[in-house]
Formats: structure tokens, C-alpha cells, sequence
């Protein structure tokens, strides 16, 4: 890496590292103070040590119970997602009949609905696994209709005059175009994943990093809960960032960058 680099790297992550660093003292010293009592908000320190401590069960079970639950839930929404969304798109009765079903759906809290998925499919990987997938279904929908439906008006009645087809005017135009769009609906989506699956490890389960902070809250280790906490959040934004990076590189192949 270069000096530019480096001062580019320094001017757009700078101010962020800094205000992250003077959160962080300001916690500790706040802790180890006394001013907040450590069962509340356990000090960074605590929680790096009971990283440390569990990081067998949390890293070798929990966070790979957790994993699973959201990979899969997430590429169920992917393929059904996309799929739906291209066929509203595509056939506007499937759009009227649906779109206000996938409405609905969002209105109704998760907390509700967890209690029947466990119903249909008891204390099992499938009953997160629908939780998750219900979380993440909406916004890959969304995106992937509304980036079909942004199409470039100019290439449109251009293919058209030179004779194309329905689905040739989809293959060359509206898919590209829609890789925008619907790559920050996966984004919304994979993080949602996570959300998903905590929320269907805290209502039942007995493995992930849901059920592992529950349990400790139930027996109020702090520090332990915290731990699982952080592991959730940076699951999500890694799997972000991997989603991030597979966004630029699909735009770089299809030349939306030089």
C-alpha cells in the first residue's frame, strides 16, 4: 500500500476508528469507575475475556448453529425472492394478486408468528430456518420488482424497433439494469437474516448464539451475553461486507465501473 492510499485510507476510516476508540475508553473507564454497574454493561475488557473463555462452544457451536440457520434462510429468500419478483414483473395479475399478500406479511411481528413455525415444525433447524426466511423474503421481492421495472425507457423501445422479444428485452436490458437494485435489497436481507435467526433461537432452541445469550441473561452473566452479542453483529456485518463485495464485482464485470 502506497503513502496515497494509505492517506485516502486515513481520511474516509479516520474519524470513525476515533470515535470508536473514545466510545470504547469512555466505557471502560465508566465501568471500572463504578458509574455502571458491571451485571448492566459489562466493561469491553469483560467481554474480550469471556470471548476468550467460551470461544470453543461459541465459535465451534453456537456461531456455526447460527451460520446455518441464515445461509439457508438466506438463499431460500434469494431464490424465491428473485423468482417472485421477476414473475410480478414479468405478469401483472401475479403482481395484483401477490404484491398486497407480501404487504400483509410484514405487518405481522415475528414474535407472533415464531410460536406457530415452532407448531408446524417443533424445536428444529426448519422452524428458524422459516423465521429467517420470512424476515429476509420481503426486500430481496421488492428490490429485485423494482429494479426490473427501472428500465432504461431508450434501450427498451431500441430493442424493440430492432425486433426483440419479450424475454430477450428482460435478458439484455431489465436484468442488468436491475443488478443495483436488487444487490442493496440482498444486503438489507443477509442482515435481516441474522435478525431472524436470533429472534427464532430466543423463542426455541437449544444451539446458537440466540439461545446462548438468553441463557446467559436468564442466569445474568453479562459478560457472556454481550459476547454472543458482538458475535452476532459481526456476523452480520461480514456477511454484509461479502455481499458488498460480490456487488462490485458483478458491476465490474458488467462494466458499471472503469
Amino acid at each position: 500500500m502506497n503513502l496515497t492510499s494509505c492517506k485516502l485510507a486515513i481520511r474516509q476510516y479516520g474519524p470513525f476508528t476515533l470515535l470508536v476508540l473514545l466510545l470504547l475508553t469512555g466505557w471502560e473507564s465508566a465501568v471500572q469507575t463504578g458509574l455502571v454497574p458491571a451485571f448492566i454493561l459489562p466493561a469491553p475488557s469483560a467481554i474480550i475475556l469471556a470471548l476468550a473463555e467460551h470461544h470453543k462452544l461459541l465459535l465451534g457451536t453456537h456461531l456455526i448453529a447460527t451460520l446455518q440457520e441464515v445461509m439457508l434462510g438466506f438463499v431460500l429468500s434469494v431464490v424465491f425472492g428473485s423468482l417472485l419478483g421477476m414473475g410480478m414483473h414479468m405478469f401483472r395479475p401475479l403482481e395484483k394478486a401477490l404484491y398486497p399478500f407480501l404487504i400483509i406479511s410484514q405487518t405481522i411481528p415475528l414474535i407472533a408468528l415464531s410460536p406457530i413455525f415452532i407448531l408446524w415444525f417443533g424445536y428444529t433447524l426448519w422452524s428458524k430456518v422459516a423465521v429467517v426466511f420470512l424476515t429476509a423474503f420481503f426486500p430481496v421481492v421488492v428490490s429485485t420488482y423494482d429494479g426490473l421495472r427501472s428500465k432504461g425507457r431508450a434501450y427498451h423501445e431500441l430493442l424493440l424497433t430492432m425486433g426483440a422479444n419479450r424475454w430477450q428485452v428482460l435478458g439484455k436490458i431489465e436484468i442488468p439494469l436491475a443488478i443495483p437494485s436488487f444487490f442493496s435489497g440482498l444486503r438489507l436481507s443477509v442482515v435481516y437474516c441474522v435478525i431472524g435467526a436470533t429472534i427464532g433461537e430466543w423463542l426455541g432452541g437449544s444451539q446458537g448464539l440466540g439461545y446462548f445469550s438468553r441463557r446467559m441473561a436468564g442466569n445474568l452473566q453479562s459478560a457472556e451475553m454481550f459476547a454472543a452479542v458482538f458475535l452476532l453483529s459481526a456476523l452480520g456485518i461480514a456477511l454484509f461486507l461479502v455481499i458488498r463485495l460480490l456487488e462490485q464485482i458483478m458491476m465490474k464485470k458488467r462494466g458499471f465501473f472503469r
